[in-house]
């Protein structure tokens, strides 16, 4: 299949970082499926925060990392370049961020960040060094090509941050889970894939130092659909291309005082609420270790607007800021919002 970042660089097509693919259907029911209860965010004792991401949203989760690297203690990021790749330019989004056609030149990236610090605009770099980050890149994923993904790799080890990079699946341009929907090497909605591995447990046990087998039965814990309203940094989610509602999955044990982790788990393009429902809060297998591992799971989402018709989230400056990256940006601050409710 042609994705879009073939496609004639119009601005539709570069906003993708992305996910081809035409109208999917919800996903199908599965035993281990929640379904939601409309509820609100609370406090809850949270011991550290995590981040996690696929595509848009694996740019998005780097973004978050460094703009709040004294908070956010680690990442996993499947089919995403480094921080700041695109440089608020959709050129360089589409090609050098996706076919890598325009170098990334990793060394000025990172001077920007260091440069950033100094500022106070993200935390200080010394942060990142001895944090565990998870990459994550399949061998058929023609969207993002791998040498971007190694400059993923290269940016977090000149900080000093702990990598372990998985490049050795045969994965199309997805999030690849137990639970995934479409074969490993398609890349094609709702984007999840299945290559018979579990990259979950291999994350989870990178971020956390060890982790427990999932649950494997019916879930025992709470989806919560809230408000994201409520956390925008201008009071309307809709108006900066996020979705009217989010998600988050509370095991019992949090739900009732015992400390837990908080992971932060953002979608790609084309993978959020209004096209594929309840497909990656579902099937990311990220519940199922929720509920063994005292881990509450926040999926924000993002929504198509004029500006992002693909869903996609801001990592190449769409809503018109240059902060985007930074604290401050709209939606790295409203993200920020719900964990700084749910950490208390």
């Amino acid at each position: 299949m042609k994705t879009p970042w073939k496609a004639a660089a119009t601005l539709a097509a570069a906003l993708l970082l992305v996910l081809p693919g035409g109208v999917a259907a919800r996903a199908a029911s599965t035993p281990y499926t929640k379904t939601p209860v409309a509820g609100s965010l609370r406090s809850y004792p949270v011991s550290a925060v995590y981040v996690a991401g696929v595509s848009s949203g694996g740019y998005m989760a780097t973004q978050l990392q460094v703009a709040y690297s004294a908070r956010i203690r680690g990442a996993a990021i499947f089919a995403a370049g480094p921080y700041y790749c695109a440089q608020n330019n959709v050129s360089q989004a589409l090609y050098g961020c996706g076919d890598n056609l325009y170098p990334t030149h990793v060394a000025t990236l990172e001077s920007y960040t260091r440069t950033w610090a100094s500022y106070g605009w993200v935390d200080g770099t010394g942060n990142l060094a001895g944090q565990p980050v998870y990459v994550y890149h399949g061998g058929n994923d023609g969207t993002v090509k791998k040498s971007v993904t190694d400059d993923l790799v290269r940016y977090y080890q000149d900080f000093g941050a702990s990598v372990r990079y998985d490049s050795g699946s045969a994965a199309g341009h997805s999030w690849v889970t137990p639970y995934g929907t479409v074969g490993c090497t398609a890349t094609a909605s709702p984007f999840l894939a299945d290559c018979g591995t579990d990259p979950q447990g291999a994350f989870l046990g990178k971020l956390l130092g060890s982790v427990a087998a999932p649950n494997t039965g019916p879930l025992g814990g709470t989806l919560i659909r809230f408000g994201q309203d409520t956390f925008a940094t201008n009071g309307w989610a809709n108006g900066l291309s996020m979705d009217a509602n989010g998600f988050a999955y509370v095991p019992s044990t949090c739900a009732a005082g015992t400390t837990c982790r908080l992971l932060v788990a953002l979608h790609g393009c084309a993978q959020g609420y209004a096209k594929v429902g309840t497909a990656f809060v579902d099937r990311a297998n990220l519940n199922q270790y929720a509920d063994t591992n005292r881990l509450i799971v926040l999926y924000p989402q993002a929504v198509a607007s004029g500006v992002n018709p693909n869903g996609c989230w801001d990592w190449w400056g769409y809503l018109g800021a240059t902060n985007y990256p930074i604290k401050g940006g709209a939606q790295v601050e409203t993200i920020m919002n719900m964990v700084r409710r749910l950490d208390g």
